[in-house]
């Protein structure tokens, strides 16, 4: 029982985190530009969310690997926006990526030592 919620917590955690993120691509719909603009700048500002989805579907099939990716990035996001010093509301943006990261990795673990056994 607690294999199945530490196998699905991280993946519906990493669905709702990627959602939150992309309410903030919808933003560019308001404003005078043309279509084309909009549609450009929702791209744009989606673009984290594609690459983040991407990690996840690679996480789902293979969870170590795509932890660690996923909690490599977030790490590389928070030095990029300087969360430790300068910018600490980021981190709410990027903790919970970090924390389905993490959890893929160690539900790994879990998994292949319960599968040896």
């Amino acid at each position: 029982m607690t294999e199945r919620i530490i196998y699905w917590i991280p993946r519906i955690l990493n669905i709702i985190a990627l959602l939150f993120m992309l309410l903030f691509s919808f933003d560019v719909f308001e404003g005078n530009d043309t279509l084309w603009h909009k549609i450009l700048g929702f791209i744009m500002h989606s673009i984290p969310v594609i690459i983040l989805a991407c990690l996840l579907v690679l996480a789902w099939y293979r969870e170590f690997v795509g932890g660690i990716l996923i909690f490599a990035v977030t790490l590389a996001g928070c030095f990029y926006f300087r969360s430790f010093t300068t910018n600490p509301y980021s981190l709410v943006i990027l903790v919970p990526f970090m924390l389905t990261g993490a959890i893929f990795v160690i539900h790994h673990f879990l998994y292949r030592k319960a599968k040896a056994d």
